[in-house]
């Protein structure tokens, strides 16, 4: 396991870091609603996808593999899911940094949710327990370890995208620059969520 505790790291951190639908809902949230606001977004959205790996690491990953039907459903569904959320950013209505208390933000549960619906965690998933789970007995600790080691690494690169959105706030304090980052960034989702299909 510690041979392959360097190279799972960085994939950890790579998977983490770079843009996909969780990224982006993290950066608008703490956009529109302060970076206090993102943290349980963050913490939802790291143990989900932390969750997910030891879910798909105890044998679903095996199932889903051999049921093309059901990940063609899940697909979908993550991508009815991630449109429906672009389509409400886009439409959130112009704002500055003060938040309108009557509208929420994904929270926790929402986040945690998120990452059964997306297509990129799923992907995450299955290479993650593919890859660096290695086999036999040691297997079923090995998954909970790389979970935890994922959930470590997660947070904080979920939280860069988190103060990048907080300090583009300050930045577009407006409320019509807000929006026009609120619809750049609901393209970006569509535009990741849509291409996870086609790629």
């Amino acid at each position: 396991m510690l041979s392959t505790l360097l190279p799972f790291m960085l994939f950890a951190f790579v998977a983490s870091i770079t843009p996909g639908p969780t990224n982006i809902l993290v950066l608008s949230n703490s956009a529109r609603y302060g970076i206090k606001a993102a943290l349980p977004i963050i913490l939802g959205a790291c143990a989900g996808a932390a969750g997910l790996v030891l879910v798909v690491g105890s044998g679903v990953g095996q199932s889903l593999t051999q049921a093309p039907k059901l990940q063609a459903v899940m697909q979908w569904a993550g991508v009815a899911w991630l449109s429906y959320l672009a389509w409400k950013i886009y439409r959130a209505p112009p704002q500055g940094v003060e938040v309108d208390a009557s509208q929420k933000p994904l929270g926790l549960m929402g986040a945690a949710g998120l990452q059964v619906v997306n297509p990129k965690t799923w992907m995450m998933a299955l290479a993650v327990v593919s890859v660096f789970a290695g086999n036999g007995v040691e297997r079923q600790s090995q998954v909970i370890y790389l979970s935890l080691v994922f959930f470590l690494i997660s947070i904080p690169c979920l939280g860069v995208w988190a103060l990048l959105g907080a300090g583009s706030a300050r930045v577009l304090g407006s409320g019509l620059a807000m929006q026009r980052l609120n619809r750049g960034m609901a393209l970006l989702l569509l535009s990741a969520t849509w291409l996870s299909v086609w790629i």
